[in-house]
């Protein structure tokens, strides 16, 4: 029976309710997210996976999680990279373009540009699961003039893997605790404790890491 005829029927369900909004919140927060980078987008998809392990049909729910999720990062990313291209072929360039150079120190630029010579699209894999990756390789995948169908290629993967590695993490977030908050906290610990390891890691470096021990952490 479809929500609008529950609701006739006056059995609509909080859980219904709720998958009702919960979705389509998490398909923007996500592609919002995917535009703007500052949005925590891991912690997002992690804290709905823990809820939706205390539904009443877990492994609906999840997938429900894991394709919104899939899908919004797709779908940014396309828009991004759209957008960024946009700039790449104007003598003006664009506003989104200039944000992701902002955003990208030159080091890591090169080393972004370096990685994408060398294993080609199967790059975008790895910068998708890197926090703080994804911008450095779109970039230079755009300073490269690489189709966006290429791009899409090796994007798609790329935002699957993400979607199901941050689903995971909430997932065991919510099997370890009996509430559903209790498994987003913990859920939105780890993501923000892994989001923060790479700004943690270049501090503890100090200035002077930046040579072959940062090569190698860039290529981990």
């Amino acid at each position: 029976m479809s929500t609008a005829g529950l609701a006739a029927s006056g059995t609509v369900t909080p859980e219904a309710t709720q998958q009702a909004t919960a979705y389509p919140s998490l398909f923007l927060l996500v592609l919002l997210g995917a535009l703007v980078p500052v949005v925590p987008t891991g912690a997002a998809v992690s804290s709905a996976a823990a809820v939706a392990v205390h539904h009443a049909d877990p492994l609906l729910a999840s997938f429900g999680v894991f394709v919104t999720a899939a899908a919004a990062a797709f779908l940014g990313d396309a828009t991004l990279y759209w957008l960024g291209g946009r700039g790449v072929r104007s003598r003006n360039g664009s506003r989104w373009l200039d944000r992701m150079h902002e955003q990208v120190a030159p080091d890591r630029l090169v080393r972004a540009e370096e990685r994408l010579a060398r294993g080609s699209t199967t790059v975008l894999l790895v910068s998708r699961l890197v926090p703080a990756g994804r911008i450095p390789v779109m970039l230079a995948c755009l300073l490269a003039r690489m189709p966006m169908r290429t791009y899409l290629r090796g994007n798609l993967p790329a935002a699957l893997a993400w979607a199901a590695t941050y689903q995971l993490l909430g997932m065991l977030g919510g099997a370890l605790f009996p509430h559903p908050w209790q498994g987003v906290v913990a859920a939105v610990s780890v993501t923000v404790l892994i989001g923060a390891a790479p700004a943690v890691w270049r501090r503890l470096r100090g200035p002077g890491g930046d040579g072959q021990d940062g090569g190698r952490a860039a290529r981990a």
